[in-house]
């Protein structure tokens, strides 16, 4: 399971941008980076969180919180 979809449903974050065509400024990325998680495990699960207020990448860190 994508667990920053199970607990954020709705919610549009990237972690990814192509710098070259300026799309972070543009807010035009990619969800590349995840974590999973079987759903067993899915009740564990805290917080899956997307932190795009990093930059200085073309990827922004990503953190998983486990009850």
């Amino acid at each position: 399971m994508d667990t920053f979809r199970e607990l954020n449903p709705g919610k549009t974050k990237y972690s990814f941008w192509n710098l070259r065509s300026g799309a972070r400024a543009k807010n035009q990325g990619w969800r590349l980076d995840y974590f999973v998680a079987s759903k067993s495990l899915m009740e564990r699960v805290a917080k899956s969180e997307i932190h795009n207020e990093f930059e200085g990448s073309d990827h922004c860190p990503i953190s998983l919180t486990l009850k």
